[in-house]
Parts: structure tokens; C-alpha cells; sequence
């Protein structure tokens, strides 16, 4: 009896342990729409715009965004430009917010139930948010628009904050331009 209630302790305490590290580790999450009825195949060129009111990182960090994006668009045809004619308009905007997150550790206990000792601590950790859209200027209407949570990090190194933004990027651009 004593046994199968340490086994039991045991696998809860790992189930646990499990679930707080997914929840820790979990993926950029990416979310995309579109304007019902466009047609993107008449889109080739496209200018970068200030969207009026928006927040915005350092100039380091805007230019890496700008790059990253601008990899990805050159992989589906579209060419940028400074020119005011440019069929798309294109925009971002960041949100850098807070989350707890939870660490927990674990380790088994002797023969008797209950024997095992856990600790959960909590820190708080930054998410960074970018809102990619893109406007047709003749129509002054947002086309498409998306966005990437756990994108940009404040903190770390510079190749490892580059290489998850471009991940990103690749991961909210994959399905663009939408298939109608």
C-alpha cells in the first residue's frame, strides 16, 4: 500500500514538473486575418510606415524587426520601396508586458508517503508582442494584419534575440500572402 502510494506521489510530482516546464518553454504563438475578397497577387511593391500613436522599440531593436520582415517579404515577391506609390503600406507596433511564470523542482522521497520535498518559485518574465499590418493605400483599408507574442526579449544576447525574431517572422509571414 505504502508503495503504491509513493509511486502515485512520484508520478504527480513529475506530471507537475512536466506541465511547469511546457508551460515554460511553450512557442512564440502567431495569429494572422485578412480582409475577406483582397486580391494580394496585385501587391509587389511595399513602403514602411509609422503607425501614428504606436509604441516602438529602440532604434537597434526597429531596425532588426524592419530586417526580419523585410527577409521574409522578399521571399514571397514583394520588393521594398520608399516611393509613396507603393501598393502596400506596412506597419508594427510592440507591447512589451510581464508574466509570472513558475519554476518548480522536485525530488523523490524515501519509502514513506509523502517523503519527497518540492519548491516552486516565481519570476517574472518579459513577453514582447509585435502587431504586424498591412495597408492598401488606395483603399485606406488594413488588408492583413498579425501577430507574434514571445517575439521580442528584452534582456539575453544580441544573436539569440535576432534569431528568435527572425523565427518569428518566418512563423507569422509562412501563410502570406492568404490563400483566398
Amino acid at each position: 500500500m505504502r508503495e503504491s502510494r509513493n509511486r502515485f506521489a512520484k508520478v504527480g510530482m513529475g506530471l507537475v514538473l512536466a506541465f511547469v516546464t511546457c508551460m515554460a518553454m511553450s512557442a512564440q504563438d502567431v495569429t494572422t486575418n485578412a480582409m475577406p475578397g483582397t486580391d494580394f497577387s496585385k501587391y509587389h511593391t511595399y513602403k514602411w510606415v509609422t503607425i501614428e500613436g504606436a509604441k516602438y522599440p529602440n532604434q537597434i531593436i526597429d531596425a532588426q524587426i524592419k530586417d526580419a520582415v523585410d527577409s521574409q517579404l522578399a521571399t514571397k515577391g514583394l520588393t521594398k520601396t520608399t516611393d509613396d506609390k507603393a501598393d502596400l503600406y506596412i506597419g508594427y507596433q510592440t507591447s512589451l508586458a510581464q508574466q509570472e511564470q513558475w519554476n518548480a523542482y522536485g525530488m523523490g522521497g524515501g519509502y514513506r508517503w509523502g517523503g519527497g520535498m518540492a519548491t516552486a518559485t516565481s519570476s517574472t518574465i518579459n513577453i514582447g508582442t509585435l502587431v504586424l499590418d498591412m495597408y492598401d493605400p488606395a483603399t485606406k483599408q488594413l488588408v492583413w494584419t498579425g501577430r507574434a507574442t514571445k517575439t521580442i526579449d528584452g534582456g539575453g544576447n544580441q544573436q539569440k534575440k535576432q534569431k528568435n525574431l527572425d523565427n518569428a517572422m518566418k512563423k507569422l509571414l509562412k501563410n502570406f500572402p492568404p490563400k483566398q
